[in-house]
């Protein structure tokens, strides 16, 4: 469906609101205050764009962009970080990807800017996996926002704006708040980043590999980053349960919120003697505690964070494309490494083991979960050197499911 009916849908929706024109609205540059002049608190239906998130997308669209909406018959990656698109009408995009270290300063993003004002007509987007993307039209354009791009350099000889990112790499690594902002990190997010991708920035501005590799990195198991179906994955974990500081909770915490915010029932009231008086606390199971930091978000007196307890665990497999294979949970390969800052090279270490094995054994196209499944995930650990634990056997009430059953197995070091 192109533009044009998108907004006739539209318009035939939401024609019986008095006043109400998308054409119109869309066709305006953005503006943060329309919405508020717009609203008229007699008639909340009246004129308005949206009750609530960003406005129309059509509206940040380059024109070229905009002309060929749902009109491209082709895609081609002419090389690293740089993909041309074909439309019906024969016009060209290209787009070129950089990688972004997600938490960026205003600096750098007006930097960013002035590369869109100079080569773009100031359009320039952010993907999903934190790269920025500039679209050009033309060769001559694309040949000169390559040589500033690679141009850029910070004092210490990396680069600004790194290509690459696209086909048969390690894409951007997508990564949660960490030490910086996240309040139950059982790691760092920026720092373990960084120390990964300085080692590994060779397959991000190349095609050495099988097919594309995704990384993520989550600072604990809440998960806010894309762990969970990651071809390799980066969890922080604790593994001891929260302390309860039993001369503060009452000042600064509501008993019965800290209690519910368990989702195991793991918490329970309490009440302790100290300095003579009876105070209102709360005790943890141990047994229970899956160390998630939820109690913690609800009363700070419950900290979680620990030097010896917090470390990292190493997932693999995973993926959410539906070629070749179905999408893939990540499984646990790595239980526990110890957290080592700055540079973590024990996990850095681990990580270019996995990929180096993989792209020695892979068939082409084939993701990092699919070559394991196919020479087997006992040969898996076997041929990256890592030692399988109990920890790695799947332990939930109806794991049953996903069991190995059968005595098909692939016999290596770890089946004799």
């Amino acid at each position: 469906m192109d533009l044009e009916k998108i907004r006739e849908a539209m318009q035939e929706s939401w024609g019986d609101l008095p006043g109400f024109d998308i054409s119109e609205l869309c066709s305006k540059p953005y503006d943060p205050k329309l919405g508020e002049e717009l609203y008229d608190p007699k008639k909340p239906m009246a004129n308005r764009i949206t009750d609530i998130g960003p406005p129309y997308f059509e509206q940040f669209f380059p024109e070229v962009i905009k002309k060929n909406y749902g009109k491209w018959k082709t895609h081609e990656i002419v090389e690293p970080g740089v993909i041309k698109y074909t439309s019906e009408t024969g016009d060209v995009v290209y787009s070129v990807r950089c990688g972004s270290p997600r938490l960026i300063t205003t600096d750098v993003i007006r930097e960013i800017c002035d590369i869109a004002d100079k080569y773009c007509d100031g359009y320039m987007r952010w993907t999903t996996r934190n790269n920025i993307e500039f679209h050009v039209e033309t060769e001559d354009q694309l040949r000169a926002l390559l040589d500033d791009l690679k141009g850029r350099k910070f004092p210490g000889g990396s680069y600004k704006f790194p290509v690459g990112g696209t086909g048969a790499c390690v894409t951007n690594i997508v990564h949660t708040q960490g030490w910086v902002h996240c309040h139950t990190p059982a790691t760092d997010a920026s720092g373990v980043v960084k120390a990964v991708m300085d080692d590994l920035f060779e397959y991000f501005g190349s095609h050495k590999l099988p097919a594309q590799v995704r990384i993520a990195l989550a600072c604990c198991l809440n998960m806010c980053g894309a762990v969970h179906c990651s071809d390799i994955a980066i969890l922080g974990v604790h593994r001891k349960p929260p302390f309860v500081e039993d001369d503060r909770i009452t000042g600064v915490c509501e008993i019965p919120l800290a209690v519910a915010a368990c989702p195991l029932g793991a918490i329970k009231p309490a009440t302790v003697e100290i300095d003579g008086n009876k105070v209102k606390t709360v005790r943890v199971n141990e047994k229970r505690c899956m160390f998630c930091g939820n109690c913690y978000t609800m009363c700070p007196a419950m900290p979680l964070a620990d030097m010896e307890g917090d470390g990292i665990a190493i997932l693999v497999g995973g993926k959410i494309s539906n070629r070749v294979s179905a999408p893939k949970f990540s499984k646990l390969v790595i239980p526990y490494i110890p957290n080592e800052p700055p540079r973590w090279p024990s996990v850095v270490k681990v990580i270019r083991k996995i990929l180096e094995t993989y792209s020695e054994g892979a068939n082409k196209y084939e993701r990092l979960g699919e070559w394991a499944e196919r020479i087997g995930w006992e040969r898996f650990f076997e041929k990256c050197d890592i030692p399988f634990t109990d920890k790695s056997i799947d332990d939930y009430r109806l794991a049953y499911d996903t069991y190995h059953t059968t005595t098909q197995f692939k016999w290596s070091v770890h089946t004799d």
